[in-house]
């Protein structure tokens, strides 16, 4: 009775690689259940894809959108795209099959670009949190504090720190050597989880928090700016009407909640998934595997939020999408199309 209940119990156990004794257990899922999430993966691969690259298009494509702002959106934008092209795919089969099919050396490279990519939104967020201050805390001197050149310095700044950082974390075999005490999983065959130890964990801390608390400062601190700017237009336009002064300054403050609508996104997907990987390593390791995998697509389906937003509260995006659409962009002169014209 007890052999047969033992032989039943074996069989029911699924592995990643069926003839490896090393192997990671598998969660068995039927074949509907499978088939439903890579619909819902792919959608939301292709979405994150086709809308960013609409983004990145759009404003490098019409010479009027070549400003500060939109060139810190067009580098948040290609990072998006590349999550989705890169990263999504081989994420989607992790998530769908419970296990890694695709080799070491792949893992090692997903996880690095995950991570990277990762990074640079925050720095991103962080830089246009700084771009809208400036524009309506300091607006006269906006013009000269934040240009393109600076603009371009911060973003390179960005993607190199968050390669360096990364890549030495990752691929540093010193480092893997020592730490490898503190890795709190054995190694199986069909396993690609980034173990977060504690080391990690530390430095990662202020890396996160530290930009995501100035971000939320100062937005608050643009919110409180722009709300008393507003009350004074309110107070003074049935005398001066609008001055392109005051239609410049609604602009501003109108891209300022846009944006600020984005970062207040990201940060709500992305905070539980990097508080838990912070925290998890000081109470070994207990967050449920389905728990895990949804607060790490959390920030995965952010990135295929963005272009939306921008798409519901700017009207020279919708217009750049029809250009695109209608293949209006091909042309001659689409390119100085002022797509701010009513």
């Amino acid at each position: 009775m007890n052999t047969t209940f033992l032989l039943v119990q074996k069989e029911e156990v699924h592995l990643c690689y069926e003839n490896e004794n090393t192997s990671c257990v598998k969660l068995f899922r039927p074949s509907g259940v499978k088939s439903a999430l890579y619909f819902i993966f792919f959608l939301g691969t292709l979405l994150t894809i086709v809308g960013n690259l609409a983004v990145v298009v759009s404003v490098a494509h019409f010479r009027v959108l070549h400003s500060p702002p939109n060139v810190l959106i067009l580098s948040l934008a290609v990072a998006d795209f590349l999550l989705g092209l890169l990263v999504l795919p081989f994420s989607s089969v992790r998530s769908v099959e419970t296990c890694w099919y695709f080799g070491d050396y792949v893992c090692k490279l997903h996880t690095c670009v995950d991570s990277v990519l990762c990074l640079v939104a925050i720095f991103h967020l962080c830089f246009i949190s700084i771009d809208r201050y400036y524009a309506i805390c300091d607006p006269l001197l906006y013009t000269t504090k934040v240009t393109i050149p600076s603009v371009c310095i911060y973003i390179f700044s960005g993607w190199i720190l968050s390669i360096v950082y990364t890549s030495f974390w990752i691929y540093s075999h010193v480092l893997e050597e020592n730490m490898q005490w503190l890795m709190s999983a054995e190694y199986c065959m069909g396993s690609c989880d980034l173990i977060y130890n504690k080391i990690w964990a530390w430095i990662n801390f202020p890396l996160f928090f530290i930009p995501c608390f100035l971000t939320i400062g100062l937005y608050l601190k643009v919110y409180f700016v722009a709300q008393r700017q507003s009350r004074m237009i309110e107070a003074t336009r049935d005398l001066a009407g609008f001055s392109p002064q005051t239609r410049a300054s609604k602009r501003e403050r109108k891209a300022a909640k846009t944006l600020g609508i984005a970062v207040g996104l990201y940060l709500l997907c992305s905070l539980p998934f990097m508080t838990d990987s912070l925290i998890d390593p000081f109470i070994g390791y207990v967050t449920p595997p389905l728990l895990f995998d949804i607060l790490f697509w959390l920030p995965y389906y952010n990135s295929a939020c963005n272009p939306f937003i921008y798409g519901f509260f700017y009207p020279w995006f919708r217009k750049a999408l029809k250009h695109i659409f209608t293949c209006k962009i091909f042309y001659s002169g689409s390119s100085s199309i002022n797509l701010y014209q009513q």
